[in-house]
């Protein structure tokens, strides 16, 4: 794919990049590079749907780096990656496993925060449904929402639930930590009080809702241990 001042995304996997099942233990950034043609660093989201393929691109770029079954750390059917990889990244779905076939294991908290956010899905999309399920997987990672859906800030998360769930983004008025936000939400939904303290100023755990989200991405930090790696 030819470098352009906003390069589309979606495009073929070069030939070769992926040729065995241990595609999934590769860089995080190499197998990003490998669905779109670009580093993560690289390039260009100013159209939103080049934005939406460089989420998908993301999310399913840190989840096959941490090996495993790529649909089970997505929250998706092994069905659904499939059609999500040949509708937006064709050639792809050689990066499912052989145990491509197991169920995807209900998790209560999971299922909790996928209705949360499919209420208030801006449309019913197909891309809508698909990243709420996997923002609601990925939410269930240690790090920083943003990090595990291998996002290279913040403010692409921001975009990416203003864009999808516009609804519950514009909630979001004094700019919470998106996971910290999803569950106050789901307890106030539910009638209970999360935080004792009726001032957030006041609150001891301030900075746990309200501090900086800041640092490198997963995908950046994968390519700069793995030595920007190439498609040879």
């Amino acid at each position: 794919m030819a470098p352009a001042l906003s390069p589309g995304l979606a495009g073929p996997v070069p030939p070769g990049f992926c040729r065995d099942a241990a595609c999934s233990a590769r860089s995080a950034a190499a197998i990003y590079r490998g669905l779109t043609g670009w580093w993560p660093a690289e390039v260009s989201i100013h159209a939103d749907d080049d934005f939406d393929t460089h989420v998908f691109a993301s999310l399913i770029a840190v989840a096959a780096s941490e090996g495993g079954a790529v649909h089970l750390r997505l929250g998706l059917s092994a069905a659904e990656l499939r059609q999500l990889l040949d509708r937006r990244f064709p050639g792809a779905a050689v990066l499912l496993r052989p145990d491509e076939g197991e169920a995807v294991p209900h998790d209560e908290e999971v299922a909790m925060v996928h209705d949360l956010l499919l209420a208030y899905a801006s449309d019913e999309t197909e891309d809508s449904r698909r990243l709420a399920a996997m923002i609601a997987r990925r939410a269930v990672e240690p790090n920083h929402l943003w990090e595990d859906l291998g996002l290279r800030n913040r403010g692409e998360l921001t975009r990416l639930m203003e864009r999808h769930f516009g609804a519950l983004a514009a909630k979001n008025v004094r700019n919470m930590r998106w996971k910290r936000f999803f569950y106050r939400t789901m307890c106030e939904t539910d009638g209970f009080v999360m935080c004792a303290t009726p001032v957030c100023s006041a609150c001891p755990d301030f900075d746990a809702c309200f501090g900086e989200e800041t640092g490198e991405s997963r995908l950046a930090r994968a390519r700069r241990d793995a030595g920007a790696p190439t498609l040879s």
